[in-house]
């Protein structure tokens, strides 16, 4: 409830003092506090667990959209004009043009899409304690040349 209360005041649909007077009646205790603190901050993983980021980018945005929309409409003009190009045995500069603006928009679109659409997701290892087993000379093989 009180994030939600931050990013209303953040948007600015609540103001400042009526998320404070919505806050007044709210009593906290110590322990409360310190478990709720503890609870995600301090805990050491699990080895191998993974972890998700819980404010994920904002992929709803309206630039992404644009931007998504503008790069498919570029990657369909020039890949079109590099096929069209392919059956008029255009030169292979200016096909080699077309393909590369056509990766180009691609790779662009790709870079959007892990930037800004995609959570970031984290692997969590922790260092295992090295085993060492004994020297057993009965398992030393000789070999000979």
């Amino acid at each position: 409830m009180v994030l939600r209360l931050l990013r209303e005041v953040r948007a600015g649909k609540v103001s400042v003092e009526a998320a404070r007077d919505a806050l007044e009646g709210v009593s906290l205790s110590e322990e409360v506090y310190t478990t709720a603190v503890d609870h995600g901050v301090f805990n050491d993983p699990e080895p191998g667990s993974i972890i998700r980021a819980s404010i994920s980018p904002s992929g709803d945005s309206w630039l992404v959209v644009i931007f998504a929309l503008w790069g498919i409409l570029w990657t369909l003009y020039w890949a079109g004009t590099l096929s069209y190009g392919l059956f008029n045995h255009w030169d292979q500069q200016r096909l080699s043009f077309h393909m590369g603006m056509t990766l180009l928009t691609i790779i662009l679109m790709g870079i959007v899409y892990l930037r800004f659409v995609l959570p970031d997701v984290i692997v969590v290892k922790h260092r295992r304690n090295k085993y060492i087993p004994p020297n057993d000379p009965e398992a030393w093989k000789q070999y000979e040349v």
